[in-house]
Order: structure tokens, then C-alpha cells, then sequence
């Protein structure tokens, strides 16, 4: 079994439009958005992401949901735990993955 995890989009840079940037559970990373490009995600909208693609958009109480679930199953909420605020386009404080 596969599960995806949620991610907040922050940035579609106009250079790469197939690559965004994306807070997952608190780390900013680069996500292909082609599978979505008949209806794109702005910033500040929730996606479905697996293995570095975004699969559909989410809202925030399937976000919630989500979140919810894997902590049920143990598989803990991520690396921050701060929820999103409804209808606030600011991602909450990430940290930069180091290479």
C-alpha cells in the first residue's frame, strides 16, 4: 500500500511551471505539477503528493482528515505539527532541506 502526504504549495515559479514549491509537514520541497495541469494549483492550496508528484488538490478538511488518520495509524502528522489556518495563504515556519 502507497500513501501519499499533503503539501501547502508556496511557490510555481513562471520559469518552471511543472516545478513547485511545496511545504510538506514543514520542508520545502521541488514537486511535479504536470499531472495537474488541467486545473493548477495556485499558492497557498493544498495538493495530494506521492513519490514527488502531485496527484490532485486537497481542501483543508481532507487535510485535517488526513492528518488525523495517520496519526491514528501511527504513522505520526510529520515533521511540524502546527495545523494550517483556514484561509490564510502564509505557510506556517519551514525549514530548507540541506543536500
Amino acid at each position: 500500500m502507497c500513501l501519499g502526504i499533503p503539501g501547502r504549495i508556496l511557490e510555481l515559479p513562471a520559469d518552471q511551471p511543472d516545478l513547485g514549491r511545496v511545504d510538506v509537514e514543514g520542508v520545502v520541497r521541488g514537486i511535479n505539477m504536470s499531472l495537474l495541469a488541467d486545473d493548477p494549483p495556485v499558492p497557498g492550496e493544498w495538493v495530494l503528493i506521492h513519490l514527488g508528484f502531485a496527484l490532485q488538490k486537497m481542501t483543508e478538511a481532507e487535510v485535517a482528515e488526513m492528518r488525523s488518520t495517520r496519526e491514528l495509524l501511527g504513522l505520526g502528522v510529520g515533521v511540524a505539527t502546527q495545523p494550517a489556518i483556514e484561509n490564510d495563504p502564509t505557510p506556517v515556519p519551514i525549514r530548507e532541506t540541506v543536500s
